[in-house]
C-alpha cells in the first residue's frame, strides 16, 4: 500500500492538550432535559441511546494521587432512542444485519457483547488507590472490552448469544472472571492500571488507545488459559513475517536454544513452552493497530474505509471517542457508528460462592449509542482477532483488496517483511519486566509519540 505525501505532528494527549490544566472534564453525554431522572443505586438498565444531553452535577474527588480528578454523578434515563428504521446495513463486527427485518437479532447480538462500565466499590487498586473508576477509567474499559471479545471468540465462538436468566456456558464464565475487578483477575482494572504505570501513566490518569493497547499486550503473556498473542503494530505498518514468528514460535530457531533460553514466570517462553504436540498450532492473535486519521478531526478520506473495516469477519471493532470520551465501537449504519459506552457507573460484582458471577450488568440490553462518524477523534485503534493461520492469511487477502478500492485511503500499511527503517520488536525487550519503562514511554506513550499523518 503506498500512501501519497505525509506530514508528521506531534500528537497531543488522547484527552485534552498535554499543556492543559490536570483536572479534566468528564465523559459527555446528551439527553433532553424531559429524560433527566436523578440516579438510584439500584443496577442501570443500561447506556443511553444517541443524541441524549443531560445536565451533570459535576463534583471533584480525589482518588490517592496528586492531581484531583473532575467526575459526575451518573444519571439514569426513562427512555432510550430506538434503533433507526433503516433500509441501509447493518454492520456488527463482521456481520451484516437488515434493520427492517432483523432488529431482534441485531438487538441480541450487541447485547451478547461484554459491557463493561465504570464500577465502584471495589478493593482498592494498589491496597491504597481508589475504589472506583468513574471519570477516568473508561477508556480502560473500552481496552477491557475490544479483548473481551476476543477471549468470547476464542473460547465460545462469535454466534454464541447470551440470553438473562439462562445456564452459562463454564467457558464464558471464566471469561467473566477474567475481568472482575480484583487485583488476581488477568485482565481487571486493577492489573491494567497498575500496569499502565511502567508505562508513565500514574493510577486514576487517562490513558490514549496505543498506551491501553500495550498495556493489554503485556497482561497477555500471563493468560495461559487463552495463549493469546497481542500484537500492536506501530508506525501505521503490519509485518506480515513478524506476526506469523510470534503465533509459530516453532518457526524461529532462536526460540529454542538448549541453553539460556528467556523464562517468564519460571516457564520457558515460544514453542520450548510447548508440548510437542503443540508446536504446529497457531496461537490465537489479536491485532491492534493505533492510528491516527487526521489532526483535530478525522480525514473524511479515511471514513469508507473505516467502514469497511467492520465489515472483516475478523473484527473485533474500534476503540475511540472524542475528548474526554472513550467508547467501544462495534459497527455502523449508514454514516452513524455503533458503540458500547462504559459511562454508567455500576457497583462492583463479587461471584458468588459456586463460582457463577452475576452477569446482568456485563450486557447492555437496550439499543446501542450511535454517533456520526465525522464526530469521531482522529486518534483510534482498530482490532482484529485471527484464531488461525488460515483466518490470518485471510485478513491479508481481504486487506490488499481493499487497498486497491479506490473509495477510501488505506488506514495502514500492510508489508511482508519488516522495513529498514522500523525500530525491531527485540531491540525494544518488551517483557513484562519494567525496569527500561523510561525507554519504553518514548515509543508508546499516546502523549509523546509522533503520529505519520496519511493524507491524499
Amino acid at each position: 500500500m503506498v500512501f501519497n505525501g505525509t506530514a508528521t505532528s506531534a500528537a497531543t494527549d488522547w484527552f485534552g492538550k498535554r499543556d492543559s490544566i490536570p483536572i479534566s472534564i468528564g465523559c459527555r453525554w446528551k439527553c433532553p432535559a424531559s429524560r433527566q431522572i436523578p440516579q438510584r443505586d439500584s443496577p442501570p438498565i443500561g447506556p443511553p441511546g444517541r443524541s441524549l444531553e443531560n445536565n451533570k452535577q459535576a463534583r471533584v474527588k480525589t482518588v490517592g494521587m496528586d492531581a484531583a480528578t473532575l467526575t459526575y454523578d451518573t444519571l439514569r434515563f426513562g427512555e432510550f432512542e430506538d434503533f433507526p428504521e433503516t433500509s441501509e446495513p447493518v454492520w456488527i463486527l463482521g456481520k451484516e444485519y437488515n434493520a427492517l427485518t432483523e432488529k431482534d437479532e441485531i438487538l441480541s447480538d450487541v447485547t451478547s457483547r461484554l459491557w463493561f462500565t465504570y464500577r465502584k466499590n471495589f478493593p482498592p487498586i494498589g491496597g491504597t488507590g481508589p475504589t472506583s473508576d468513574t471519570g477516568w477509567g473508561c477508556m480502560l474499559r473500552c481496552g477491557q472490552m475490544i479483548l473481551g471479545e476476543a477471549l468470547v471468540c476464542t473460547h465460545v465462538g462469535r454466534d454464541w448469544r447470551w440470553a438473562r436468566g439462562q445456564e452459562q456456558r463454564e467457558e464464558y464464565i471464566s471469561i467473566l472472571n477474567a475481568f472482575i475487578d480484583k487485583k488476581d483477575s488477568y485482565y481487571s482494572i486493577h492489573q491494567i492500571a497498575q500496569m499502565g504505570v511502567g508505562e508513565g501513566k500514574p493510577i486514576g490518569q487517562w490513558y490514549g488507545p496505543n498506551t491501553v493497547a500495550q498495556v493489554l499486550k503485556k497482561l497477555a503473556v500471563f493468560d495461559t488459559w487463552s495463549r493469546l498473542v497481542v500484537h500492536v503494530a506501530m508506525d501505521n505498518t503490519v509485518v506480515i513475517e513478524e506476526i506469523k514468528r510470534l503465533c509459530m514460535p516453532w518457526l524461529d530457531a532462536a526460540c529454542c536454544e538448549p541453553e539460556g533460553a528467556a523464562e517468564l514466570n519460571g516457564c520457558r517462553e515460544g514453542a520450548c513452552a510447548l508440548a510437542e504436540e503443540e508446536t504446529a498450532l497457531w496461537r490465537p492473535l489479536v491485532l491492534l493497530i493505533p492510528l491516527r486519521l487526521g489532526l483535530s478531526d478525522i480525514n473524511e478520506a479515511y471514513i469508507e474505509t473505516l467502514k469497511q473495516c467492520f465489515m472483516l469477519p475478523q473484527s473485533l471493532g474500534v476503540i475511540g471517542g472524542k475528548p474526554n470520551s472513550a467508547h467501544y465501537f462495534i459497527g455502523y449504519v449508514g454514516e452513524e457508528l455503533i458503540y458500547l459506552d462504559p459511562h454508567t457507573t455500576q457497583p462492583a460484582v463479587d461471584p458468588c460462592d459456586d463460582g457463577q458471577v452475576p452477569d446482568e450488568t456485563y450486557h447492555c440490553q437496550h439499543p446501542p449509542c450511535r454517533m456520526h462518524i465525522c464526530e469521531l477523534d482522529p486518534s483510534i485503534a482498530a482490532g482484529f482477532f485471527c484464531r488461525t493461520e488460515d483466518d490470518f492469511d485471510d485478513w491479508c487477502m481481504r486487506i490488499r483488496r481493499l487497498s486497491c478500492n479506490r473509495g477510501g485511503l488505506p488506514m495502514f500499511e500492510l508489508v511482508d517483511s519488516q522495513p529498514s527503517h522500523m525500530v525491531s520488536a527485540d531491540a525494544l525487550n518488551l517483557t513484562p519486566d519494567f525496569s527500561d519503562s523510561d525507554r519504553l514511554e518514548r515509543f508508546f506513550d499516546s502523549e509523546d509519540e509522533e503520529f505519520e499523518i496519511l493524507s491524499l
